[in-house]
């Protein structure tokens, strides 16, 4: 099934069964898709004025949120910066909830983009004058999930207390290349859900790859301070940025990439845990750049968006992928040495390839499938 409309670098969360695609580049429509039904469904349209360019999209964590319908999303930045939130309640409700979902839209305006405010109701805006936030990425951490972290050109990182609706903290990371839609994940959440009573983590873990940079960064909420540590990056990825990135478990998944005049048909993987990478040399259907990849909320697929169609128009179709073909546990041990030759390391990447593929021929028939 192709995209309801062409969505260049769309943004994307997960809620449930549901994707919610927030827009893309110069594309204001929102959808739903839902991975059950394999549909989607308009949402609605981010206001006339503001033009997506390089935009942010994240999902508020709501600590009171059990048994709560709705979520909140955070739209911000892009090359002409907007701060704007989202109460959404699913537009795939049953009949039975209608009732509820419009009396939710008449008092909370749901499922429509809003103005940010404070609890005076004035404008939050998040980003100062001066920052390019054209291609920031951000998540969401701290001991209440009431920081947001935001990496942003050329090589900063801010801290913004969404609880006090100020910014506590701007860095630079010490890294030699520019950065523009970098991947950038949380590894602390599965800490956070491992946390019981009153221990609440106030160290921060998060990891940060673009191009040849890699960045294990550490964030001390108690002392408001960065660490930093470098990581190292594989020759096969190193030219690329602006590819489409999932982390599950220790594992982050890479599709496609863009470096000047090409774009990635390869995926790549790296072991959070062994410090290690794999190159699947050409495995794409398509060259990827600008794609976002979602876990589904079973975690057995990858769901990749934005994927140029064979006829190659922009950005027209959606994909899945299996998980488990690519965190196979036997394949996982077959890891080659560092110190390896070469050659060897090359032939082992080829095996590995043929193994992965006869295994999709086995199970699946194919690597990718057209939702």
């Amino acid at each position: 099934m192709n995209l309801p409309i062409p969505l260049p670098e769309p943004q994307c969360v997960l809620y449930k069964d549901e994707i919610l695609i927030c827009g893309g580049r110069c594309k204001r429509d929102c959808y739903s898709y839902n991975t059950r039904k394999n549909e989607y469904k308009l949402i609605c349209e981010y206001p006339s004025d503001v033009k997506l360019e390089g935009h942010c999209v994240v999902k508020m964590v709501d600590n009171n949120s059990e048994g709560n319908n709705e979520i909140t999303l955070l739209s911000f930045g892009g090359l002409s910066k907007h701060t704007l939130i989202m109460k959404y309640v699913s537009a795939w409700s049953n009949d039975n909830d209608d009732n509820e979902i419009k009396r939710s839209k008449k008092l909370k305006k749901c499922n429509q983009w809003i103005p940010f405010t404070d609890n005076k109701q004035k404008l939050v805006e998040i980003g100062r004058k001066e920052d390019d936030y054209e291609g920031a990425r951000a998540v969401i951490g701290g001991s209440n999930n009431h920081l947001l972290f935001i990496t942003y050109q050329p090589m900063n990182i801010s801290v913004f207390d969404l609880n006090t609706f100020q910014f506590i903290k701007h860095d630079t990371l010490p890294i030699d290349n520019e950065i523009y839609s970098p991947c950038f994940v949380s590894t602390s959440e599965n800490e956070q859900e491992m946390m019981k009573g009153n221990k609440k983590n106030k160290n921060i873990k998060m990891l940060l790859f673009h191009k040849k940079a890699g960045l294990s960064i550490r964030y001390d909420e108690t002392n408001n301070t960065f660490r930093y540590y470098a990581k190292k990056v594989c020759k096969d990825i190193a030219p690329f940025w602006n590819y489409g990135y999932v982390c599950i478990n220790d594992i982050i998944l890479f599709f496609g990439g863009w470096r000047s005049k090409t774009v990635s048909k390869s995926m790549y993987k790296y072991s959070i845990r062994e410090n290690k990478w794999k190159t699947f040399q050409d495995v794409l259907p398509a060259s990827l750049d600008g794609c976002i990849a979602m876990l589904s909320k079973d975690s057995n697929y990858v769901h990749i968006i934005g994927v140029p169609s064979a006829s190659g128009n922009s950005a027209t179709t959606h994909l899945k992928t299996k998980v488990n073909i690519w965190l196979d546990e036997k394949e996982e041990e077959e890891e080659e040495e560092e110190e390896e030759e070469e050659e060897e390391e090359e032939e082992k990447k080829k095996d590995e390839i043929y193994n992965i593929k006869k295994k999709v021929r086995k199970d699946t028939d194919v690597e990718f499938i057209l939702c």
